[in-house]
C-alpha cells in the first residue's frame, strides 16, 4: 500500500492553502525541521514565526495573531502542546473564543526514542475538557490534507493530533471529510455474514492495526467492521450508535491512555443511549511512556492487531 510522510502532507497543504488565503500563518517552537514547515517559511517568509523553545509563548503569540484576523497553525510536540501550554491554550485561545489551530506532533508511542517525558498518552484527555474545542486526528495523508483545509475554514480553535511519520494512503484522492464526522472503512461482511463486531479506531497507527486485525479475523471466518473516528470532538455519536446497534459488540482503539479520551467518549455515548452493549477498550493502561522503537512500544502497551483481535474474541 502506498504511503506518504504525514508532516510533508501537512506542510504541503499549508503551502497550497497559503497561496490563496493570505491570513494563514505558521508559528513554531524551534521545530520547523521536525514539523516540515520549513517549506512554508521558504514560500512565505513574512508569515512564518519561530518563537524558540517557548511553548507557552508559542500559544500566546498565535492567540495574538488570531486577534488580528490571522489563522495561525502553531505546532510543537504533543507533550508540550498539551501539558506545558495547556493554560495558555485554555485561556488565551479558547476562553477568548479565538481561531488558533494547535498542532501536537508525535502522539503516544510515535514519540519513540524521545522517551517517556516526550510521550503524550494524556493530551487528548486534557484537550477534551476544553469547551467548544474541535479535536481531530487524521488517519492517512488524504484525510490529513482535507482536515487541515477544513480547519482553515472552521471559525474556532482546533487541536490537530499529528503523526509525523509515513502513513499508508487509505482513501482515494478527493474523498470528502467533515469536522465531527467519522468514516466506515470496513463494513465487516465476510462470506455474506453481517458484521459481528465493530472497531472504533482513532489515528493512523490504530486505524492501521484495526484493519490488520479485521483481516486476521476474516481469515478465521469472523466479520468485523471498522470506523475511522477522525474527529474525537465533536464525536460522531450517531454513526457509533448505528454500528453498535448492528453488532452489539464494540472495541475502541487509541494510541493514548484508555481513560479520558476515545474509550471514555465511546463509553459515555453507549451508556447514555440506555441500551446494553458489550464493550472493550484498547489503549495504554494507566502507565507512563518509555524509550524504544515504535513497533516495540506498540507491542509493549498492547496496541497491536493481535491484541485487538483477542479483545474482539473475548466479547
Amino acid at each position: 500500500m502506498e504511503s506518504k510522510e504525514m508532516r510533508v502532507v501537512y506542510a504541503e497543504t499549508l503551502v497550497r492553502l497559503g497561496a490563496v488565503n493570505k491570513d494563514i500563518v505558521v508559528v513554531e517552537a524551534d521545530l520547523m525541521k521536525a514539523t516540515g514547515t520549513g517549506t512554508f517559511a521558504k514560500a512565505y517568509p513574512d508569515r512564518a514565526v519561530n518563537v524558540g523553545v517557548a511553548e507557552a509563548n508559542l500559544v500566546g503569540i498565535a492567540s495574538g495573531l488570531s486577534t488580528e484576523g490571522k489563522i495561525p497553525f502553531a505546532a510543537t510536540f504533543a507533550c508540550f502542546a498539551s501539558r506545558r501550554a495547556f493554560d495558555q491554550f485554555f485561556i488565551s485561545a479558547n476562553y477568548a473564543r479565538l481561531n488558533v489551530k494547535l498542532v501536537g506532533t508525535d502522539p503516544g508511542v510515535c514519540a519513540a526514542f524521545n522517551g517517556g517525558t516526550h510521550m503524550p498518552f494524556e493530551d487528548l484527555t486534557l484537550m477534551r475538557v476544553i469547551p467548544n474545542l474541535t479535536i481531530i486526528e487524521p488517519s492517512d495523508p488524504v484525510s490529513l490534507a482535507a482536515l487541515v483545509e477544513a480547519s482553515v475554514n472552521h471559525k474556532g480553535c482546533v487541536y490537530l493530533r499529528l503523526q509525523r511519520k509515513p502513513a499508508p494512503i487509505l482513501y482515494p484522492e478527493g474523498e470528502k471529510f467533515e469536522l465531527g464526522k467519522s468514516k466506515v472503512l470496513r463494513t465487516g461482511s465476510v462470506d455474506g455474514k453481517p458484521a459481528q463486531a465493530v472497531i472504533v479506531a482513532l489515528g493512523a497507527l490504530m486505524v492501521g492495526e484495526a484493519l490488520k486485525a479485521t483481516d486476521a479475523l476474516a481469515a478465521e471466518g469472523m466479520s468485523v467492521a471498522v470506523i475511522d473516528v477522525l474527529s474525537l470532538k465533536p464525536l460522531d455519536a450517531k454513526l457509533i450508535l448505528e454500528w453498535a446497534g448492528k453488532t452489539g459488540k464494540i472495541v475502541s482503539c487509541e494510541n493514548h491512555q484508555k481513560r479520558g479520551a476515545l474509550g471514555s467518549a465511546v463509553a459515555e455515548v453507549l451508556a447514555e443511549s440506555g441500551k446494553a452493549y458489550k464493550f472493550a477498550r484498547i489503549g495504554v493502561n494507566d502507565e507512563f511512556g518509555e524509550v524504544g522503537t515504535q513497533d516495540w512500544l506498540a507491542e509493549r502497551y498492547k496496541l497491536t492487531a493481535p491484541h485487538i483481535a483477542v479483545a474482539i474474541k473475548a466479547l
